[in-house]
C-alpha cells in the first residue's frame, strides 16, 4: 500500500510494509514511537521537492481547493507503474483530493478516518523518514508558505471591497442595540424627574438632547429648544414641566444622567456617519443592487453569504429565502409551508406591495436582484442602469396588481400588435360537398345484368307490403282503445 504525504518542502510517497496495520488504528501510535520503528512500518519511495514559493503555493491552492496540482499529477505517474496503479492501493490525507485522484488516475484511494493515526504518526517522524531535511528548514518552510497562502487568500481588488461592507453592516446592527439600549436607560433614569417628557418626545436623540440642554425640569420654561424641537412640542413640554408628577434628583444624579446622554448623542452621530459611508460604499460596488433592495438590506444579503461573489452565485430562489433558513427546514421537516421571503422582506418594494401580493413582489424582487448581483459581481460597467430598469417594472407589476389587470408588466411592446379576432359566419350548406359512405364490395363482384333492378324493386315491394299491414292493425287497435276509454267515461 502506498502513502502520499503532502509538506511544506514537497511530496513524499511511502509504502506501507504491512498493510493489515491500518485495520487496527487506535494501535497505529506504537509503530511511531522511535524512529527506528517507524523506518520498519514505512519505507520511502520518493520525493519530490518544491523549486520555490510560488510553486509550493500553487501547489497547495490546488490541493485546499481539491483540485490535482500540475506537479503532483506528473509525480504520481512517474513514480506509480500502470500496474502498480491497478494492484496498489493510495493513502490520502484528504478526502477531496482523493476522489480527484481516483477520477483522474484511476488508482483506488483510501482517505476516510482511518489514516488519521498513521498521518499524525508520519508528521512526529517525519525527518527521520525523509533524509536531508531539518527541524528548522522544515519549520521556515511551512511559515513562508502559511504567509504566502494567507495572502492569496487575502488578495482582493480595491474597487471590489465587500468585506468592508460585511463589517460595516455589523457595525451598524450592533450600534443600533447599543443606542437603544443606553436610550431606553436614559428616558428610565430621568422619567423619575420628568416622566411626562417620555410620552411627548419619541425620538431617543432629540430626548438626549433636550435632556442636556434643560436639566432641571424647573428650567424648562426658560430654556430656549427651538434648535432641538418644533414649537408645538416645545409649548407642549414646557406646559407638562410645570405640573409634573416626578420626584426631585440630586446634581450628582443629573450629572450622571448628563453623561449617558453624551453617550447617546456621540453613539447616533457616529451611527450617521457610518451610514453615509455604508451608502457610498453599496453605489461604488453594488450599483444595481442597491438600486433594487436598497443599501441596507443589499449590505445584509451580502453579510449573510460572506461576499458579493457568493451572493452572486445563488439562483432567485435562494435569493428569495435568505434569512429564513431555520423557517425553511422547519417547514420542510413538519411538511407545512415553507417560507416565501427572506431579509428581501424588507426592501422598499415589498413594503409597497398588498398583503396578498407580497410573496409574488419579493419572488419577482429575487429574479431581478439575481440578474442585477451577476452584473455587479462580473460586469464591467458602473453603472445602475439594470437595478433601475428592474426596479421600473416591478413598480409597474405593483401597480397592475394593485389596479386588478391580467397584463403583463414587461410585456413585449415592439411595434407589432396582433389584430383582433372577428367571427366569420359559416357558408350556406353546401350539400354536393357531402361524400356518402358505403359498404364494402366483395373482392370479384359479378357483372350486373339487365334484370338485377326489376329484381330489386320487387324485393322491395314484397318487403313495404307486410309493414303496411303491420300498421293498419295498430290504427284499428287504437281506434278500437279509444272507443272503450269514450263508452267507460259515459258509464
Amino acid at each position: 500500500m502506498l502513502v502520499l504525504y503532502e509538506t511544506a518542502a514537497g511530496y513524499a510517497l511511502f509504502n506501507l510494509v504491512d498493510d493489515k496495520k491500518l485495520e487496527k488504528p487506535e494501535n497505529l501510535w506504537k509503530d511511531f514511537e522511535t524512529p527506528d520503528q517507524a523506518n520498519k512500518t514505512l519505507k520511502l519511495k520518493a520525493f519530490s521537492k518544491f523549486e520555490n514559493t510560488t510553486d509550493a503555493l500553487s501547489a497547495v491552492t490546488g490541493i485546499v481547493e481539491g483540485k490535482i496540482p500540475k506537479n503532483l499529477k506528473k509525480f504520481l505517474s512517474s513514480e506509480i507503474s500502470e500496474k502498480e496503479m491497478k494492484k496498489e492501493k493510495l493513502v490520502v490525507g484528504d478526502a477531496k483530493l482523493g476522489s480527484a485522484l481516483n477520477k483522474k488516475l484511476g488508482i483506488s484511494v483510501l482517505s476516510d478516518s482511518s489514516v488519521l493515526d498513521l498521518y499524525r504518526g508520519i508528521r512526529e517522524q517525519f525527518e527521520s523518514l525523509v533524509s536531508g531535511l531539518s527541524h528548522s528548514d522544515l519549520n521556515a518552510m511551512s511559515l513562508g508558505l502559511s504567509h504566502s497562502l494567507s495572502r492569496y487568500k487575502l488578495k482582493f481588488s480595491p474597487d471590489k471591497v465587500d468585506t468592508m461592507i460585511v463589517q460595516a453592516i455589523g457595525l451598524l446592527d450592533d450600534l443600533d442595540k447599543e443606542l437603544n439600549t443606553y436610550a431606553m436607560r436614559v428616558k428610565e433614569w430621568y422619567g423619575w424627574h420628568f416622566p411626562e417628557m417620555g410620552k411627548i418626545i419619541i425620538d431617543n436623540l432629540a430626548y438626549a438632547k433636550v435632556v442636556k440642554a434643560v436639566g432641571f425640569r424647573t428650567n424648562t420654561s426658560a430654556t430656549d429648544l427651538s434648535s432641538i424641537l418644533p414649537e408645538e412640542l416645545e409649548a407642549e413640554i414646557k406646559d407638562a414641566a410645570e405640573i409634573s408628577m416626578g420626584t426631585e434628583i440630586s446634581d450628582e444624579d443629573l450629572e450622571n444622567i448628563h453623561s449617558l446622554c453624551d453617550q447617546v448623542i456621540n453613539i447616533s452621530e457616529y451611527r450617521a456617519q457610518l451610514y453615509e459611508y455604508l451608502k457610498n460604499r453599496m453605489n461604488a460596488i453594488a450599483p444595481n443592487l442597491t438600486s433594487l433592495v436598497g443599501e441596507l438590506v443589499g449590505a445584509r444579503l451580502i453579510a449573510h453569504t460572506g461576499s458579493l461573489m457568493n451572493l452572486a452565485k445563488q439562483p432567485a430562489s435562494t435569493i428569495q429565502i435568505l434569512g429564513a433558513e431555520k423557517a425553511l427546514f422547519r417547514a420542510l421537516k413538519t411538511k407545512h409551508n415553507t417560507p416565501k421571503y427572506g431579509l428581501i422582506y424588507h426592501a422598499s418594494l415589498v413594503g409597497q406591495a398588498g398583503p396578498k401580493y407580497k410573496a409574488k413582489v419579493a419572488r419577482m424582487l429575487a429574479t431581478k436582484t439575481a440578474i442585477a448581483l451577476r452584473v455587479d459581481a462580473l460586469g464591467e460597467t458602473e453603472t445602475a442602469d439594470i437595478g433601475i430598469e428592474g426596479r421600473t417594472k416591478v413598480e409597474a407589476r405593483i401597480r397592475m396588481l394593485e389596479s386588478g389587470g391580467n397584463a403583463r408588466a414587461n410585456r413585449d411592446r415592439s411595434s407589432f400588435k396582433q389584430s383582433k379576432f372577428k367571427f366569420n359566419k359559416p357558408a350556406q350548406y353546401n350539400a354536393q360537398s357531402d361524400a356518402v359512405m358505403t359498404e364494402a364490395s366483395e373482392p370479384t363482384p359479378a357483372p350486373a345484368s339487365p334484370e338485377a333492378p326489376s329484381k330489386r324493386k320487387l324485393e322491395d315491394s314484397d318487403d313495404s307490403e307486410p309493414k303496411k299491414a303491420k300498421k293498419e292493425k295498430k290504427d284499428k287497435k287504437e281506434k278500437k282503445e279509444k272507443k272503450a276509454k269514450k263508452s267507460k267515461k259515459e258509464d
